[in-house]
């Protein structure tokens, strides 16, 4: 805690094996600390924390009033418990959560890991590992720091992991150790290695590294692909060791984790404000008072001076008045009590339980109740206007999983009848002994197929078994386990595998599969790399006939444009299947291959050789080949969404809620999956694509988005007039009825004149320059205008940031919902955090504020919950602000009837049980059990949420309401009972006007008034309310009973006056009388209010009441309109988009046909390089000898025969033979092939690298607010 803090860093020199060096730089320790606290800094740090709350600032100012005998008329004990209980709940609270941060801490330090220390491994804590430690990492093992991969198990210095802890993605990734460490792998080696890096300082940036090593008086660049960075897991590699660059707080890691804040709900900041006006107030009054008594004093109180004279520190009339004014401050504070506070905290607790016990909050399949992990935010749930979700393990489960497919213009894997009996999943088994059990799939139509032979059907899997970058590893006979970069090839890759289709295995120049039964080994001559640009892939392979194809999948949009243009029926059979696979959110790829003659193949590879070199080449020469395809048809992969995600958020969005996905994933991938969970959809108006990559270009493109939206809203409302005013006067009438009722006060200008659906789609690297300072605004408000915003490819801090952007500027409640460590700075930042108790650990769940199992109960948690809360905790403020105000009101008014002496109308234990004992209960069951509508009804009538967003129920001009309701009452109180008891005397003749007869007649009148003011009669309601009566008259009688009297006469001096005063019949009467007239008018207000100008949760009560009295059935309720609503917003109309979304990462198939990542001696990489035998040559000649002409050009054959070797049998359906022949395709020589292929690099159309689609402009449910779910 009180470690000198060291200068920021220009440069990082770091020594291997060399403690002694790299600790003259004081880098940080391993050692992470997330806690707030330490046993030191507890007691002040939260102190200091619970007094910047205004009220304790208050109530520690006024106990050390209370300490000064001459102004006090109250004991100091009234004021120092309750603020000591107050201080004392409060930090309890606060150890406990940092207790399990420290917990969480404490485990994450003392995880082992293997540190080479004098030339031999030994296990260390991660907490003791220090900068420039050579560590042993296993397969699975976490990485404890940020390394400098030396060497790895792997050929060639590979090693792959998964980042899932650091961008949310779990698709593996591969990194490469620098070539002059990868054959350090033995522990003696790695001991004598003392080379020095020299790199860039600690940082955030997850996606950048730069540096140097020094070794042996060589120097070589270090990249981010050398590094393993602090929170992978390494996957698929049996061993490896690195350099340790960065520790601890360095890592990037931690340098992307925000920093545990003091979070605060923006009632308690409106209360802040307010108790300082009710301070000013009380000044006000007692200044008043203090004026009073001077003038009283000097007027009349020296007339009593004989015979009373004032206590010895007085000697005049102000310094009596400046005592009475402190003493006034004393007595009159209790407009502001403490036990507000207690109350406040006693609520929330009941809140968090509520949502702890809630059962349908609990997931069954993992054991994993809801659970509130902080007490004092529960209100501000019922106040979100902004979610930021993170997309894997939050919104989806990160499970794909092969759905539907094209084959040929037929569609294959529909359910014949959705309302039917579903049908079996499909048993591969005695078809295929090879076939994986846990696959699913139910149309046993395309296993016919697949069965008698049919060649499309066949061609299609024999490209999903050969067009991948997978690797297999044959752990036993027939076990095959796939190490898939994404997992959209390795579902891609199962489903062949279990349709006959089976990779077996590969090297870098061969793809053994097993087909049909028949192994089968292909050359693999060519892999057309993936990258985001080209979003396909391709790879050209010679069968065991010597037979050239190229089999390529990729995005529909780029795919079409490459096809021969021929059987224009199949294109658009196949166009339509894949947006019906689009429309039911799958993940479409699209399939089609090419064949090519030999004399095609050289041309091309000599060319490809020559382009290898530049990056521009070499897309040109991809182009070049990837031309005249036939189509096969198209694949459809559903990344499995988390259970009721598109319904929660469909529910979320109808209650006004803006989604935001911040996620590290791809853009398709991203889009993909935001229409699939609805938060876009086709009947938006227009989905904006941010992509620029500078400043300027950002800035244009969201003004563009913008001056767009205003456009569209425009003419929108321009039509909404025109058909107003065509639609006759009754039309026009309940038109602006309904704009008038589902409008409500906007946050800023521009959302005021915008109206439509729309979204926005930004990357991470035009993010980044979205979040800059002169552009932020433009972003903030562009994006806050839309329905609607999707972040790709964002970093931790990223999401933070974009998280207070909005805060900043919008100054709206927003909540962060993630399951990973990348998401822990966006729950830091937002208002809630919610953490999902997921696969990716529980740091999210530790860093937030609530947490569960699935996303769906977050509609519960605010629609329900929250919602409750926010009602619950309004209405308790309302009624404590006006019951104290009732209670203490009464002393001003008769400090004009006492002198202004500081008189006290009540007993001082009547003022010390009032709040904590006599109208506690009443008050706290409104705060804890409180519902105008049911927990269904909140769910369907999504609009009752509105209120709380706008905060409707408690702000000043509610405050001001009930405090004038207060004031009211306490007149009525006082002067009542005065101007009744002035004149009545007892039934013996005697009069009743006396000090304690009106104190009990004005207390007992005051409980019984605020007892009886409640906005409903439950049973909660009648036990509290008649249990405070009870204790009231109970301890009353008690107080003035001979027992006390005589046991406490110095306590206890009025004896028996309880009894005698409510023995009186007028008493009653004047209490009945005040009663009334308190009560009354306040009555007919709320039922005047309730006929003429009903609030939406009055219409839905009423409604509630209407469908209990006529017991209608389940099927015209409210509940099953929202249903057929609901499935309405899922029928997108017929606009074409690509489903298209691939998560892969370009380089493996470099990796692959290089041979970096195969497991070959050396023997088996010299065969490689001399693979060309005669087998395929023979095959070849064979061949041309005995060659058939070409089909014409107007035909197009779909598939391409394979010898009876490959098909195993003469039954099977012939295929149709096709060979292309180009005679105008010569051979060149290298220097004319380069010039050739810049040519095409400089005439490729950018268009076809980035297709937008156009959206149909229609409104997401257009009737919603005059529907049920509106309530005009």
């Amino acid at each position: 805690m009180f470690t000198k803090k060291n200068p920021p860093e220009e440069e990082r020199k770091v020594r291997a094996n060399d403690r002694e060096y790299n600790e003259k730089f004081q880098y940080a320790s391993n050692c992470i600390t997330t806690s707030k606290y330490n046993v030191l800094t507890f007691l002040p740090i939260n102190l200091f924390e619970q007094f910047q709350e205004v009220a304790n600032t208050y109530f520690l100012f006024l106990l050390i009033l209370q300490l000064i005998p001459q102004i006090s008329s109250l004991s100091w004990f009234t004021t120092i418990v309750p603020l000591a209980l107050v201080l004392s709940i409060t930090a309890v609270k606060d150890a406990t959560d940092d207790y399990f941060r420290h917990r969480s801490d404490n485990q994450v330090n003392n995880r082992q890991s293997q540190v080479l220390i004098r030339g031999s491994l030994q296990n260390e804590k991660w907490m003791n590992v220090r900068v420039g430690d050579i560590i042993k990492l296993e397969n699975n093992q976490f990485v404890a720091a940020d390394l400098l991969l030396l060497s790895s198990s792997e050929p060639h210095g590979l090693c792959y992991i998964e980042t899932a802890e650091l961008d949310g993605e779990t698709n593996m990734k591969v990194r490469q150790s620098v070539s002059v460490t990868s054959e350090l792998g033995d522990p003696n080696n790695l001991a004598q290695f003392n080379g020095e890096v020299i790199c860039e300082p600690p940082n955030n940036k997850l996606d950048r590294f730069s540096g140097t090593l020094y070794w042996r008086d060589k120097k070589y660049a270090l990249t981010n692909q050398n590094m393993l960075l602090r929170g992978c897991v390494l996957r698929n590699t049996e061993a490896c060791y690195g350099f340790v660059i960065f520790a601890g707080p360095d890592t990037k890691l931690m340098q992307n984790s925000g920093r545990t804040k003091f979070k605060r709900t923006s009632i308690d900041r409106l209360m802040n404000t307010l108790v300082l006006w009710i301070f000013a107030f009380l000044v006000c009054m007692g200044v008043i008072l203090a004026v009073g008594n001077a003038v009283w004093e000097r007027e009349v109180g020296t007339l009593f001076q004989s015979y009373l004279p004032w206590d010895p520190p007085v000697d005049g009339f102000l310094f009596s008045a400046v005592l009475a004014f402190w003493a006034y401050v004393i007595i009159l504070n209790t407009v502001v009590p403490i036990s507000l506070y207690v109350s406040v905290e006693v609520i929330r607790l009941g809140h968090s339980y509520f949502i702890n016990w809630d059962q349908q909050m609990f997931c069954s399949q993992c054991n994993t109740p809801a659970e509130a992990r902080t007490t004092t935010l529960s209100e501000e749930l019922g106040q979100i206007e902004y979610i930021f979700s993170d997309k894997t393990g939050t919104l989806t489960q990160n499970i794909m999983s092969f759905k539907k497919c094209s084959i040929n213009g037929h569609s294959y894997g529909e359910v014949a009848d959705p309302l039917g009996p579903q049908p079996k999943k499909l048993d591969f088994t005695p078809f295929n002994p090879l076939a994986d059990p846990n696959f699913c799939f139910y149309d046993d139509t395309l296993l016919e197929c697949v069965k008698v032979g049919d060649s499309h059907a066949q061609e299609f899997f024999r490209l999903l078994s050969l067009c991948h970058t997978v690797m297999s590893e044959e752990k036993s006979e027939g076990e095959l386990v796939y190490k898939a970069q994404s997992p959209d090839e390795r579902a891609l890759v199962t489903a062949a595998r279990n349709f006959g289709f089976v990779f077996r295995s590969r090297t870098p120049g061969t793809i053994t599969t097993t087909e049909m039964g028949r192994t089968v080994t292909y050359t693999l001559l060519a892999i057309l790399d993936f990258n985001n640009a080209r979003k396909r892939m391709s790879v050209i392979v010679r069968n065991p006939e010597g037979r050239i194809r190229l089999y390529c999948k990729g995005a529909d949009t780029v795919l079409f444009e490459r096809l021969r243009p021929c059987k224009q029926d199949l294109i658009n059979m196949t166009s339509d299947h894949l947006n019906e696979y689009a429309t039911d959110g799958l993940r479409t790829l699209a399939l089609a291959y090419r064949d090519l003659s030999e004399e095609q193949w050289e041309m091309w590879s000599e060319s490809h050789q020559c382009a290898e070199k530049e990056e521009d080449l070499l897309s040109a020469a991809y182009e070049q080949i990837e031309q005249d395809m036939t189509l096969l048809g198209a694949t459809a992969i559903e990344d499995k969404l988390q259970e009721g995600v598109p319904e929660t958020i469909a529910l979320l969005s109808l209650a006004n809620i803006k989604m935001w996905v911040l996620t590290g994933d791809k853009q398709e991938t991203a889009v993909n999956i935001g229409y699939s969970c609805k938060m876009l959809t086709d009947d938006m108006d227009e989905v904006f694509i941010i992509s620029g990559q500078s400043v300027q270009r950002v800035k244009q493109e969201l003004r563009r988005a913008r001056e767009q939206m205003i456009t569209q809203s425009q003419t929108k409302d321009a039509d909404k007039k025109e058909v107003a005013e065509g639609c006759g006067e009754a039309y026009v009438t309940r038109f602006r009825r309904t704009q008038k009722q589902t409008q409500f006060p906007p946050s800023s200008k521009l959302i005021d004149n915008i109206s439509g659906d729309f979204a926005l789609v930004i990357n991470g690297h035009s993010l980044a320059h979205a979040l800059e300072t002169d552009v932020e605004e433009e972003f903030i408000t562009t994006a806050c205008a839309c329905k609607a915003v999707i972040c790709c490819r964002v970093t931790p801090l990223q999401k933070a940031q974009v998280v207070e952007l909005v805060k900043k500027h919008k100054r709206a409640v927003t909540l962060a919902i993630g399951d990973g460590a990348n998401d822990v700075s966006m729950i830091k930042s937002a208002h809630i955090g919610v953490g999902i108790s997921g696969q990716e650990g529980i740091q999210a769940v530790l860093a937030s504020d609530y947490s569960f199992s699935q996303f769906r109960f977050l509609q519960r948690l605010l629609l329900v919950h929250g919602r409750w809360s926010y009602l619950r905790m309004c209405r308790f403020l309302c009624y404590f602000f006006y019951k104290n105000f009732a209670f203490t009101m009464v002393h001003f008014w008769f400090g004009f009837f006492c002198g202004f002496s500081a008189q006290t109308v009540y007993d001082q234990f009547f003022i010390t049980l009032y709040n904590i004992v006599y109208t506690s209960l009443p008050v706290l069951a409104m705060g804890i059990f409180d519902q105008d509508v049911s927990d269904q009804r909140s769910l369907e009538y999504p609009k009752l949420y509105e209120p709380g967003q706008l905060n409707l129920l408690f702000n000043k001009r509610e405050f001001f309401i009930c405090i004038t309701q207060g004031f009211y009452t306490s007149v009525v109180l006082f002067f009542v009972p005065y101007a009744i008891l002035a004149d009545a005397s007892q039934s013996s003749g005697e009069p009743l006007a006396d000090y304690q007869t009106f104190a009990v007649t004005t207390a007992t009148a005051l409980v019984i008034v605020i007892s009886l003011d409640t906005g409903f009669w439950t049973v909660f309601n009648l036990v509290f309310v008649w249990g405070s009566l009870g204790c009231y008259f109970t301890i009353m009688f008690a107080v003035h009973s001979q027992i006390l009297f005589r046991s406490f006469s110095n306590h206890f001096h009025f004896v028996g006056s309880a009894q005698s005063t409510l023995l009186q019949p007028v008493v009653w009467l004047t209490i009945a009388l005040a009663t009334a007239i308190c009560i009354v008018p306040v009555l007919a207000f709320r039922f005047l209010k309730l006929d003429f100008k009903p609030q939406l949760s009055d219409t839905v009560r009423y409604t509630q009441l209407v469908h209990q009295k006529k017991r209608r059935p389940a099927g015209g309720s409210v509940a099953s309109t929202w249903r057929t609503s609901e499935g309405r917003l899922g029928a997108r109309g017929g606009s074409r988009r690509s489903g298209y979304a691939f998560a892969h990462q370009e380089g493996f198939g470099e990796l692959i046909t290089s041979g970096k990542n195969m497991r070959l001696s050396s023997l088996a990489l010299a065969s490689f390089a001399s693979r060309h035998s005669s087998s395929w040559i023979d095959t070849l000649l064979r061949k041309k000898h005995t060659h058939t002409p070409p089909s014409r050009s107007g035909e197009c054959t779909p598939a391409l025969s394979h010898s009876s070797s490959v098909l195993g049998s003469s039954q099977e359906a012939p295929i149709e033979e096709e060979t292309i022949w180009d005679s105008e395709m010569i051979p060149m020589t290298s220097h004319e092939a380069s010039k050739d292929l810049r040519e095409i690099a400089n005439g490729i159309d950018s268009s076809s690298v980035e297709n937008h689609p156009t959206r149909e402009n229609k409104k997401i449910y257009e009737n919603v607010e005059s529907g049920p779910l509106g309530i005009e």
